[in-house]
């Protein structure tokens, strides 16, 4: 299993879950909203991971002294 399995899987949770939360907040659903939120959560999901790893590289490489 890479090292990226892990951080993958956890973004795509993330998004899924901050998209169910902003459909479930956002009460009248037709299908503007739906596809708005489900980009939105798409693009939440990968700035998480691009975001993460960056920092995850930087903090490591904190640790070993590189």
């Amino acid at each position: 299993m890479s090292d990226q399995v892990p951080l993958t899987l956890l973004s795509f949770i993330g998004a899924v879950l901050w998209t169910a939360g902003m459909l479930w907040w956002s009460a009248p659903l037709d299908a503007a909203a739906v596809t708005i939120w489900v980009v939105a959560g798409a693009l939440f999901g990968f700035l998480w991971h691009w975001a993460m790893s960056r920092w995850l590289r930087w903090y490591l490489g904190q640790k070993q002294g590189f």
